[in-house]
């Protein structure tokens, strides 16, 4: 975000003729139809609605049923300024109005309407002012509003967020869609998953246990046969573990199918941040932006090893931040192909060395496999005091 604009247009701009309009419309429009991720879509709502329509400063709210906002988007407010105003708005004053009345809020000046609450000593200062709700069907699902267009707003500002607020509950419906269908793929996928085990695994830990008993019975009476019976112990244990790892092994997560890598990355980013911030543990972030042309096998790879370096780091690190990064992979005087993941940590760190000596793998193991699998390159960077990095490369090329 670019300072006093979040889209790098001056304030207020208006487009310079109707076919400029429509074609900014309609970039919004297919925001909608390109599956981006809900947020970006929405900022590009909002972004477009101040631009079009010449306003100042634009923000478009999603309630969360509790008096607050799930989602709370601007424009035309720097990063530092929306710093300083602080926490997210609850519903008061013109928001709330705008939540409970169906009817467009187009005034002269909110500072002058009796309905017209506060704002925090950091808020700018708005006037003019157009707010409307954005509904599915009889639902509301949030609202838009703009401010501070020299002149007022007109019938006509009114009717064009119309049309955007219309495009914004579109996107909101298909992530609701979107999230449904998500939640019935993890309910079969979890029901596969055991119907998979129980045919795979639970027969083979019935024999065990029967073996097991067996090998006990006759430890005193028939100590050769014990013997015998607990070696076939032995390779019922392993076959199970095999059989068992086959079954992890083929389970692919139905949101890299839908959502690609870098938004199922993010989305578990996401939750594990929320959680954590609940509990009083660091904060957890994710940059980077989808890589094409991967396998599945090295998306898939990919993902295994965030999440197993993000479970280590969460539970031994003592860190304040944990950030994960996903890029496409540039090797210096190669052409750029395949994917380079890092999850970094400010914690205490570790000796590499020290803990492969100790025979504790924190993980290391597994995720050197996952790597050698896709014929990836697994770093490990650490030091005690240093925090740590977990990096990992994918060559397209390779991978596939």
């Amino acid at each position: 975000m670019g300072t006093g604009d979040l889209w790098g247009y001056p304030a207020a701009m208006s487009p310079q003729n109707p076919l400029d309009t429509m074609r900014r419309l309609s970039a919004a429009v297919l925001a909608v139809s390109r599956h981006l991720a809900t947020d970006e879509v929405l900022q590009t709502i909002v972004g477009t609605a101040r631009e079009l329509i010449g306003a100042e400063y634009a923000a478009l709210g999603i309630p969360d049923g509790a008096g607050s906002f799930a989602q709370f988007l601007v424009d035309g407010v720097s990063e530092e300024q929306w710093a300083r105003i602080g926490p997210l708005p609850r519903q008061h004053g013109m928001l709330a109005v705008m939540l409970q009345d169906p009817a467009p809020q187009r005034l002269p000046d909110i500072r002058r309407d009796p309905r017209f609450g506060w704002w925090p000593k950091a808020h700018p200062e708005l006037d003019a002012f157009l707010g409307l709700q954005i509904r599915d069907d009889d639902e509301i699902l949030g609202a838009i509003f703009l401010a501070n267009k020299p002149g007022g707003f007109t019938a006509d500002d009114e009717e064009l967020l119309g049309v955007l607020a219309g495009h914004a509950a579109i996107a909101l419906r298909h992530a609701r869609l979107y999230e449904r269908e998500r939640e019935l793929a993890i309910t079969r996928e979890r029901n596969r998953l055991a119907r998979e085990l129980h045919d795979a695994v639970s027969q083979k830990l019935f024999a065990l246990r029967l073996t097991s008993q067996a090998a006990a019975d006759l430890l005193t009476r028939d100590p050769a046969r014990a013997r015998a019976e607990l070696d076939q112990v032995s390779v019922l244990a392993r076959e199970a573990a095999e059989e068992l790892r086959s079954v992890v092994v083929e389970l692919r997560p139905a949101e890299l199918d839908e959502d690609g890598l870098a938004t199922t990355l993010r989305k578990h980013v996401e939750v594990l941040d929320r959680v954590n911030q609940t509990a009083g543990g660091p904060r957890v972030r994710f940059t980077g932006s989808d890589v094409k042309a991967l396998s599945p096998a090295a998306e898939e790879v990919l993902l295994r090893v965030a999440q197993e370096a993000l479970h280590n780091a969460l539970r031994h690190a003592d860190a304040s931040v944990i950030t994960v990064k996903l890029a496409e992979h540039c090797p210096s005087g190669g052409a750029c192909g395949g994917a380079v993941l890092e999850v970094t940590d400010d914690g205490t760190g570790f000796d590499p060395v020290a803990v492969r000596r100790a025979g504790r793998s924190l993980g290391l193991v597994s995720m050197r496999d996952r790597a050698k699998s896709v014929r990836g390159r697994l770093d490990v960077v650490s030091a005690p005091g240093g925090g740590t990095t977990i990096r990992l490369e994918v060559d397209r090329g390779r991978a596939a």
